[in-house]
């Protein structure tokens, strides 16, 4: 399954607003387009947020037709900005943004500045396909048999490649362990339900779908052997910021004894922050709590908040899995550590 293909002079995705009812590729033209997919959910998920901004800075710059540098670096710095400024909390958008600055700033002409971005972009696909392989590897080692809990989506749709938390539960059952997923619908936009479930079916992977409240029903009845999630940005001392529901689970995990494990690349790792209180937490449009599927549940003018994500402190993170290994406490030096070849 092709999550984003780079055409060109345009970007195809799978508009993951539409699954599952319906699997649809769109066309992005322009890096406004791009934009708007990242910032509207169409494409989501850390290491696919990453993907997607990477070639949108690339398509921005095959389409600025003039030669005069100049010119060229305004409109290519106002579409690097303008992608750096969709989403605020997933570290892999920012890695990418400050990364084809880079090549923005070192370039000698326009031709072979637009030249390295589509390159460049082309570069991170491949890194963030191959990371989420090993990764899978790598976390497969800590799947043992039985019940596995995981929150919000993680596989390819997340990530352009083979996953990170959904990878390793993936990559588990094709070694033929016995496992049974339990995934959480992860309100308020139903990424589990919607997203997880489908690739779960995909990949013919046994689970049972659950509200996020009964999380807790589940490990206490002994059901659940341990938890593995995602990340959309981990600071250097291992507390990860991750979609909104998994610091309870998290909480939950440790009271019950279970291990609780977190897959991303490195990409999502931000060395420049040291602990999660300096996450920035993106608040979203209330209507996405207040409504469900265009239908409205509340009461009209109830007061909301929406926050995408929370942070982990990592006192509760067992271990975490990148495609350099597993990373197991101190978190803080192992992290140094495997962020030192990089």
């Amino acid at each position: 399954m092709k999550v984003i293909q780079w055409l060109g002079d345009r970007l195809s995705i799978i508009d993951q607003t539409r699954l599952p009812a319906e699997k649809r590729y769109v066309e992005l033209n322009d890096y406004k387009a791009v934009a708007a997919a990242i910032r509207d959910m169409l494409a989501r998920g850390a290491p696919a947020i990453g993907v997607t901004a990477a070639y949108g800075i690339a398509l921005g710059a095959v389409k600025i037709e003039t030669g005069d540098k100049a010119a060229f670096l305004k409109e290519i710095n106002r579409a690097i900005q303008t992608i750096a400024a969709t989403r605020p909390t997933a570290r892999n958008l920012f890695a990418v943004t400050e990364r084809m600055q880079r090549i923005v700033d070192s370039g000698q002409d326009v031709a072979a500045i637009r030249q390295a971005l589509v390159d460049e972009a082309l570069k991170v696909h491949a890194e963030e396909e191959a990371a989420t392989q090993s990764i899978s590897r790598y976390g497969a080692e800590l799947i043992q048999d039985g019940g596995v809990l995981t929150h919000c989506n993680t596989g390819p749709l997340a990530t352009t490649g083979y996953g990170t938390a959904l990878g390793v539960i993936i990559e588990a059952h094709r070694q033929g362990k016995p496992i049974q997923v339990f995934a959480t619908e992860t309100r308020p936009r139903c990424q589990g339900a919607r997203l997880t479930a489908w690739e779960l079916q995909q990949a013919q992977v046994p689970f049972t779908l659950i509200t996020d409240s009964m999380a807790g029903y589940v490990m206490q009845r002994g059901d659940v052997g341990c938890v593995i999630v995602g990340a959309d940005r981990i600071a250097a001392n291992g507390d990860t910021a991750n979609k909104i529901g998994t610091y309870s689970l998290a909480v939950l995990a440790g009271e019950h004894g279970i291990p609780f494990y977190v897959a991303a690349p490195t990409s999502t790792i931000d060395a420049s922050i040291a602990g999660g209180e300096k996450i920035e937490i993106e608040e979203r449009d209330t209507a996405e709590v207040t409504h469900l599927g265009g239908v409205r549940l509340a009461p009209e003018g109830v007061s909301v908040i929406n926050p995408a994500f929370d942070v982990t402190p990592q006192r509760y993170i067992t271990a975490i899995v990148t495609e350099g290994g597993i990373i197991r406490h101190p978190l803080e030096k192992g992290i140094k550590k495997i962020l030192k070849p990089l």
